[in-house]
């Protein structure tokens, strides 16, 4: 057993190369496994314990205002647990080239509801104290005592910062986590009259006992508020901050759940291919131990160390890693998009048991798999060499003329390749499942790129106004520096398929709005009709919906009475952001449905009048945000950065499992043939011609295996992309022919640099020992 353990070292140390990239396939899989799933459970973990202890509403009902003994006769609602009662406003803050907008709440007396975290500081008590949120002040250096200058309802107001802090309703602010020019603050009740002139409020926060239908109290709400001045309502799942984060914990549940396991079948198939080829090649040192009286049962075990030992090494490197680089770069990330104060991500230490077991798994069982054929051979048997197969001549050799026109060492390759059939295919096999691998992980790279990008291509509007609710858009003026503008309406419903409902955005606008541009699934623009809804390919996909289909959409909005209509599917069409159901005006009345505005887009004359015109809304107390174009191209620019590092991460991942592949698989090939590279020593042979005679096997099998990868490395991807997507969110699955030359080409060039790497175990092959071997 001692010798066997001394036996044991000593081959990993003769074939350190080929062990280190064994270690490196497998530290791969365990690397980004160890690292998702710890990331996406302490999100999941953190987000429901963060909304359960600070009590995020389940509904927030609006009114232009509302008295406090209004509030007294919605306690009694049916299902309500708590109702309070605060007022919300907008205000600017003027800075030197730029201004911030603040989106003020009044802080209800024992408030529970939405309850703030405290960073520092305390709660305002006095009409002239205010909290801010604490990245905002980061990024302007406040501090608690420091006083601030806002601009409101067309007053201007000093607070003193009686605090920092982080509230549980805005986990992320805006699409860019802007914390320069947006902010949110909180004042104590006594600030509202001076603030608003009066006490009144616009707004409950109603929290929902457990069990009961949102939807139908939303409804009592509705009815109860007839006579009052009410304007809308917004339940907990299609609020901004609430949706984002949980789109966000969907996709990297997904990511942790698809990644990995392709990371595991690949490592696996290689560890399979690798384990397999060294027993073979090994088969008379085997005989040897056979003879020495070593049990078959000592044998096997002796190469099953092998495995477990490899298994166990690139699961902890993979894990140790994992925790000093994978989970310092998704805090970081997190940090820049939402706003989770206090979350911290640790790597659970459960988590290097997936990848053990299932690395080892596959690699026990090509021990057994291949030792138990050898095991049952006799010592003598086993101790010589396999005889050479029978060979017939190959086509090439039938063709008259043509195998003398061909050199020697290309008829060596020839008949290397097709006398080992089994050896050629297993390395094109590893070959071609790394060609694969680099295949997805440059075609989401693209895909990431092209969901960007298309951000700039779909609106190309220069400013979008987006008024409060119940604001008349007919009568609005504009200046004269504006070169076209164009209304629309987003209103929510719901998609009923069967006993499914899956919430949705519908947005409304005129067939000549140029403003933003649709595509259909080839990328062509496509014109709005009157005739039919347009619908998102990721809905259509989802529900099998195609063009002539027929639709039903619920409108949740409570004044729309939750009517059901029926539309007519008129396109499908891309839509990588935020995908929306289009219609026009004429389709809506034509249901019966009221037609009311809520935004306007605007194309300035150029580009140097867009500030005037921005400043000028500003001044409109009826507006609630604005977004300009730099706002839509920093959006694309944050899509990219905010996932880059992981796609970064998986390409080099990819690059690693293909050079592993690659190496061990040709190490062995070389290993296997130490006689007849000998022998070519012997004849004569300079070392870089044998070095080139290999390497042109090599390119060979990578050839032969991309004409196999290439398809099933674009059936792969769809899978992958398939898995990763969702109804609200598409991701690209039309892989580009850049996309697949890069991935053939980083392939070859892998190839060669293993062949460089290879160099050294062909020079150093001995000739006499090599040659008598067999003695």
């Amino acid at each position: 057993m001692k010798k066997l353990v001394v036996k044991l070292f000593r081959d990993m140390k003769q074939s350190i190369v080929q062990c280190i990239a064994l270690v490196l396939v497998i530290a791969v899989g365990a690397f980004f496994y160890a690292g998702l799933s710890s990331y996406s459970q302490k999100q999941r973990e953190y987000t429901e314990d963060y909304f359960a202890t600070y009590h995020l509403s389940d509904l927030n009902v609006y009114y232009d205002r509302v008295a406090v003994e209004d509030v007294a006769q919605f306690a009694k609602v049916d299902g309500v647990e708590r109702i309070e009662a605060r007022y919300t406003t907008d205000a600017l803050q003027y800075f030197d080239g730029y201004t911030a907008a603040f989106t003020i709440h009044s802080l209800p007396s024992d408030n529970q509801i939405n309850r703030p975290m405290i960073i520092e500081g305390r709660l305002p008590s006095e009409p002239a104290e205010i909290m801010v949120d604490s990245h905002y002040a980061e990024e302007h250096s406040y501090q608690v005592g420091d006083s601030i200058r806002l601009s409101t309802n067309g007053r201007e107001v000093t607070f003193e910062i009686s605090g920092l802090i982080e509230n549980v309703e805005y986990v992320k602010k805006n699409a860019t986590q802007d914390h320069k020019t947006h902010a949110i603050a909180y004042v104590a009740p006594e600030a509202i009259p001076k603030i608003a002139g009066s006490l009144y409020y616009n707004e409950l926060l109603i929290d929902t006992k457990e069990g009961h239908d949102v939807d139908f109290i939303a409804k009592t709400m509705e009815a109860q508020s007839a006579d009052l001045s009410y304007l809308g309502q917004t339940s907990k799942e299609r609020s901004f901050g609430y949706a984002q984060i949980q789109q966000t914990i969907y996709n990297n549940g997904m990511m942790s759940k698809v990644i990995p396991l392709i990371l595991f079948l690949i490592s696996a198939i290689i560890l399979f291919l690798t384990m397999s080829r060294t027993i073979d090649s090994q088969r008379n040192q085997i005989g040897i131990m056979k003879a020495l009286g070593i049990k078959n049962s000592w044998i096997m075990f002796h190469y099953m160390e092998y495995a477990l030992l490899v298994s166990i090494i690139g699961s902890l490197v993979g894990c140790i890693v994992a925790l000093y680089v994978f989970i310092p770069l998704v805090t970081a990330s997190s940090a820049k998009s939402y706003s989770l104060p206090g979350i911290t991500f640790a790597l659970s230490p459960w988590s290097v048991l997936p990848p053990l077991l299932f690395s080892s798994s596959f690699g026990l069982l090509s021990v057994y798999w291949s030792g138990r054929t050898i095991l049952n051979e006799r010592a003598a048997h086993a101790m010589r060499p396999k005889p050479p197969r029978n060979m017939k001549n190959l086509l090439i050799e039938r063709i008259p003329g043509m195998w003398k026109r061909i050199s020697f060492s290309h008829k060596i390759i020839l008949r290397n390749l097709f006398l080992n059939k089994k050896k050629a295919v297993a390395s094109s096999v590893g070959t071609m499942v790394s060609m694969v691998l680099l295949i997805i992980a440059v075609g989401t790279q693209a895909s990431l790129l092209k969901i960007a990008n298309q951000i700039e291509d779909v609106y190309t509007y220069d400013l979008r106004v987006d008024y409060k609710i119940g604001t008349a858009l007919e009568a609005i003026d504009l200046p004269s520096d504006i070169q076209s503008h164009h209304f629309i309406s987003t209103l929510p419903v719901e998609l009923v398929e069967a006993n499914n409902r899956e919430n949705a955005t519908i947005v409304v606008m005129e067939k000549e709005n140029n403003l933003i541009q649709l595509f259909d699934q080839a990328d062509r623009p496509i014109a709005m009709g009157d005739h039919g809804v347009i619908v998102p390919k990721s809905y259509a996909d989802h529900y099998n919906i195609v063009e002539g289909d027929f639709i039903q959409l619920r409108f949740t909005q409570p004044e729309r009475r939750n009517q059901s209509v029926t539309m007519e599917v008129a396109q499908i069409t891309n839509q990588y952001n935020h995908p929306s159901f289009y219609i026009t005006p004429t389709y809506l009345e034509s249901f019966r449905v009221d037609y009311h505005p809520t935004s306007m887009l605007i194309k300035a004359n150029n580009d140097t009048e867009l500030a005037g015109i921005r400043q000028f809304f500003e001044q409109d107390q009826r507006v609630n945000s604005l977004t300009d174009k730099q706002e839509i191209q920093e959006s694309a620019r944050y899509i990219l950065n905010q996932n880059q590092f992981m796609f970064v991460m998986f390409i080099i991942s990819a690059v690693i499992l293909s050079l592993g592949a690659v190496y061990t698989i040709s190490s062995i090939n070389i290993h296997e043939r130490n006689r007849e590279l000998a022998t070519l020593k012997v004849l004569g042979y300079p070392i870089g011609k044998i070095n080139r005679l290999i390497f042109k096997e090599n390119i060979i099998l990578t050839g032969l295996a991309a004409v196999i990868a290439v398809p099933l490395g674009m059936y792969c991807f769809t899978i992958v992309i398939n898995a990763l997507s969702s109804t609200h969110q598409q991701i690209p699955d039309q892989l580009n022919v850049t996309g697949l030359l890069i991935s053939i080409l980083l392939a070859f060039l892998l190839t060669m640099l293993s062949n460089l790497l290879l160099r050294r175990n062909i020079a150093n092959i001995h000739m006499t020992e090599s040659l008598k071997s067999v003695e």
